[in-house]
C-alpha cells in the first residue's frame, strides 16, 4: 500500500475552496486503499497535510457517512460514496462526457480517438469519435473490454491502478498474444507499467493490431479512471508522436 500511495499526485491548479479540495483528494486516496484503509498518519505524509487537518477532515466525512473508521484508527469509505458512485456509472452511460473529449481529440488530431475506462473491475471503451483523414483506424465499439495489456488506454489505466486492482485484472484476464509485438509476460508488462508512472502516458507499436499504433493520456490529475486515447496507422503515430501527445494534453486537462 505505501508504495502505491506514492504514486498519488493532485491537480496543480490552486483550488478556489482549500478545504474542498482537500476533503476531494482525502475522499480520493482512501477510494485507492485496500480493505486495510488508510491511516491518518499516511494520509498526512501523502497529501502533505498537517495531522491536525486529517483529523478534522476525516471525522466530518465520518459524520456525513463518506468514511467509516476501522481498526486503530484508519479509514475507509462509508456507504454515503455509494449515491456519488452510482450517479456516475448512471450519468456517464448517457455518453455525453466522454463524447465531448473523444470528438475534440479526434477534431484537433484528425485521428480516431477514444475515451477508456474502469467500470467495476473491467477496463471499457466509453465512447469513440471518427478522425478526419482518408486512411483511418477503425473505431473501437464502445463497450469493447479486454486486452487492456495490448492498448495503450490499457496499460495507463492499469499503470494507475493500485497493486490490488492490477491483481485481479491479470487474474481474470489471460494476457493473450494479437500480434508479434504484444506483451504476453507479467514481468515484461509490470516492467512496461513501471515507465509509464514515470511519463504518465501509454503507447502501443502495433501491440492490439498490425500496421496501427496508439497513444493515451489520463483525464484529469493522475490517478485517473479515465483516459483518452488516439489511434493511427503506425507511421503516422511514429512521426506525429510529440504533437499528438501535446494536444491530446491539452484536450484531457480542459
Amino acid at each position: 500500500m505505501g508504495s502505491d500511495l506514492q504514486k498519488l499526485t493532485v491537480n496543480p491548479k490552486k483550488p478556489r475552496v482549500q478545504s474542498a479540495a482537500r476533503a476531494f483528494q482525502l475522499l480520493q486516496l482512501v477510494a485507492r486503499a485496500d480493505a486495510n484503509g488508510v491511516s491518518a498518519t499516511e494520509i498526512s505524509e501523502t497529501l502533505g497535510m498537517p495531522r491536525q487537518v486529517v483529523y478534522h477532515l476525516a471525522h466530518t466525512l465520518v459524520d456525513m457517512n463518506m468514511l467509516r473508521k476501522v481498526g486503530r484508527g484508519s479509514y475507509l469509505l462509508g456507504i454515503g460514496v455509494s449515491v456519488i458512485a452510482d450517479g456516475f456509472r448512471r450519468q456517464i452511460g448517457t455518453g455525453d462526457i466522454v463524447a465531448t473529449y473523444a470528438e475534440r481529440a479526434a477534431e484537433a488530431t484528425g485521428e480516431t480517438a477514444y475515451v477508456v475506462g474502469w467500470v467495476e473491475d473491467e477496463i471499457v471503451v466509453l465512447g469513440t469519435a471518427r478522425g478526419k483523414g482518408i486512411i483511418q483506424a477503425a473505431e473501437v465499439p464502445r463497450g469493447t473490454a479486454g486486452d487492456a495489456h495490448a492498448r495503450a488506454s490499457g496499460k495507463l489505466l492499469l499503470a494507475m491502478a493500485s497493486d490490488d486492482e492490477v491483481k485481479r485484472y491479470l487474474a481474470n484476464h489471460v494476457l493473450r498474444k494479437r500480434t508479434p509485438n504484444t506483451i504476453t509476460g507479467k514481468r515484461a508488462l509490470a516492467i512496461e507499467l513501471a515507465a509509464i508512472r514515470e511519463t504518465w502516458f501509454g503507447t502501443e507499436q502495433e501491440e492490439y493490431e498490425a500496421g496501427l499504433s496508439c497513444l493515451a493520456v489520463p483525464i484529469g490529475p493522475v490517478p485517473s479512471r479515465m483516459v483518452l486515447g488516439i489511434s493511427a496507422p503506425a507511421e503516422r503515430m511514429a512521426r506525429n508522436l510529440p504533437s499528438y501527445l501535446d494536444i491530446l494534453r491539452q484536450v484531457a486537462a480542459r
